[in-house]
């Protein structure tokens, strides 16, 4: 998965955003936040989804709530965030069907070569809602809630951006990128997806060894830190040859404890 370069943010935007309690998170995507796929991949590599942990040469280790928080500043606390993944257009809001939900909610449908089974490609949504049009209404503001490729199971959570900050989202977070990690150990499934800014920059602030150099000012989240990081588009295979190479002669001193973020 690659990390699109970050769009403008309209500041009409902001104040939706802040109801969400997401406008920080919208911040940082707002600037350039480059995968170093390479690295990412040879961490991957040592995930074990019998543990949901890190094989390590020192032993085990992971990410837990706490590194959600600090990484990525979202709420544990609220209501936790569930539904059925397989069945879900049946038990959208009122029965209706989950594609009419879809329309009425962002005004236009997309064409059928824009939907992958019940999900829709992020480059429709830039290309559609990318740039908030001059005199745009409430309604038309509310649409634009959707930057990146998304399932439509998700719309019951966007339709409501005012309940949207009482979800307990740092738990979402944390089991979506354990459950991608765990589909990636399956050999037949090659492409990493879920929040892979939250594994990198907890790669960067746990293994300082492989800190990109420059990146010394930090705000809130700390995931901040690296934007506009570049890791280059040198040949893919060397680099992670030499990223499993570098983690195989990992040890316990080589990584930063809780108190990195006190």
């Amino acid at each position: 998965m690659r990390w699109q370069q970050g769009m403008c943010l309209d500041e009409r935007y902001v104040p939706y955003l802040q109801m969400a309690r997401l406008y920080h998170l919208a911040r940082l995507n707002n600037r350039c936040f480059r995968l170093d796929e390479p690295l990412v991949s040879a961490f991957v590599e040592r995930w074990r989804p019998e543990t949901h942990t890190f094989h390590m040469p020192f032993g085990e280790c992971t990410i837990t709530l706490q590194d959600v928080a600090y990484q990525l500043g979202l709420p544990v606390d609220g209501h936790y965030v569930s539904g059925c993944l397989t069945d879900f257009h049946v038990y959208i809001e009122g029965g209706r069907p989950a594609w009419q939900r879809f329309q009425e909610l962002l005004g236009v449908l997309p064409p059928a070569d824009q939907i992958q089974k019940f999900a829709v490609n992020c480059t429709w949504f830039q290309e559609t809602f990318g740039e908030c049009p001059d005199g745009a209404d409430e309604e038309t503001l509310f649409a634009d809630k959707s930057s990146n490729r998304i399932h439509i199971r998700w719309l019951p959570f966007v339709a409501r951006l005012e309940e949207m900050g009482g979800y307990s989202w740092r738990s979402v977070a944390l089991a979506w990128l354990y459950r991608c990690m765990c589909q990636v150990a399956n050999r037949h499934v090659v492409k990493l997806a879920g929040p892979l800014q939250l594994l990198q920059s907890w790669i960067f602030w746990r293994f300082p060894g492989f800190r990109p150099v420059g990146y010394d000012a930090f705000s809130w989240p700390l995931a901040s830190r690296w934007s506009g990081y570049n890791p280059g588009v040198s040949e893919k295979g060397p680099r992670v040859q030499m990223a499993r190479l570098r983690i195989d002669m990992l040890q316990a001193r080589d990584v930063s404890t809780l108190s990195t973020y006190v």
